[in-house]
């Protein structure tokens, strides 16, 4: 009775963090087309940071609660099921994802980059203050070389005139409340569930705290590629795994110590910056074949199996 008590708030918690999530980005959003800030900007900047809000507020909740290991276990988790699952179905379900932009121009090296320089920052099993700074030094690089790039194209074109009023600052307020209480009943439930299964709580962040937070990806993607537009899921796999690395692995090691657990040095760690650079690979012909999303699929299955017998 008691582990469905915990499975069912950690269901309902998890739900209510992505729905706030939603809130959050969409108010945040309108009031920024209100103020004449570009869509573009909007897009790498509250978008981008939209998708990781529940993977850094369940971060942050984390530290706060004792439970730090899930910190790089929700980051390492999250990028890995971003790239197998989300890229693997969209390219499975697709023909094929036709690119209309070199993303080796500027978001591939950053995202090889961030997977490296993750690799060497938690070589010793520490985080230091320093490298969380030089982490959130890499995410302003990367947007202030994003917004140069893009000076003079549809960057610079900004859209007035979108409407708001009390109801939409109320719903950013509530959003942002929300995704905190359901990042910390998340929490709760993970580490109550792990006590009583005997299951590390950074397996549990590995795999269900990450499947359930890039589930909005998986849906989007596909019905993007449903809608011939299943480019875009590459967009949303790159920006969401750059900020998950750059942004919820620095942020909240400002709040306390991050324990970096040995199982994620060991096998785990390894093979996200396995997956970044197959997934730099397979679109370096700006195209992604559906047989190549099935072998992004078997890489997700192996993750999976890894994560059993890790448990057991």
């Amino acid at each position: 009775m008691t582990i469905a008590l915990y499975i069912g708030l950690f269901v309902i918690s998890l739900a209510v963090l992505l729905k706030a999530s939603d809130w959050f980005v969409d108010s945040a959003e309108q009031i920024g087309l209100s103020l004449g800030i570009s869509p573009f900007i909007i897009g790498v900047t509250i978008v981008a940071f939209g998708t990781s809000l529940p993977e850094l507020a369940t971060s942050i909740a984390s530290v706060f609660s004792g439970e730090s290991e899930i910190v790089v276990g929700n980051v390492v988790g999250s990028n890995i099921t971003n790239i197998a699952l989300v890229l693997g179905l969209t390219a499975a379900f697709s023909k094929k994802i036709e690119l209309e932009y070199n993303i080796w121009h500027i978001d591939m090296p950053y995202l090889w980059g961030s997977a490296f320089l993750l690799f060497f920052a938690l070589k010793d099993f520490h985080f230091s203050l320093i490298e969380a700074i030089l982490f959130l030094m890499g995410i302003v690089l990367f947007l202030a070389y994003s917004f140069k790039s893009d000076e003079g194209e549809e960057g610079g074109e900004k859209i007035e005139g979108s409407k708001v009023n009390w109801k939409t600052y109320l719903k950013l307020i509530g959003g942002g409340l929300f995704v905190w209480l359901g990042a910390d009943y998340t929490i709760t439930a993970i580490s109550e569930l792990s006590a009583i299964a005997g299951v590390k709580p950074e397996i549990i962040a590995l795999s269900a705290v990450a499947l359930g937070t890039s589930l909005p990806e998986v849906i989007v993607s596909l019905n993007a590629a449903r809608k011939g537009k299943a480019s875009m899921a590459v967009g949303n796999v790159l920006g969401s795994n750059i900020f998950n690395t750059y942004i919820v692995m620095s942020i909240p090691s400002f709040f306390g110590e991050l324990k970096i657990p040995a199982n994620i040095n060991e096998m785990f760690l390894p093979l996200m910056i396995a997956m970044t650079i197959l997934f730099g690979i397979m679109s370096n012909n700006k195209k992604i074949t559906r047989w190549e999303g099935i072998l992004l699929l078997i890489f997700y299955a192996f993750f999976t199996a890894e994560l059993f017998k890790s448990a057991i």
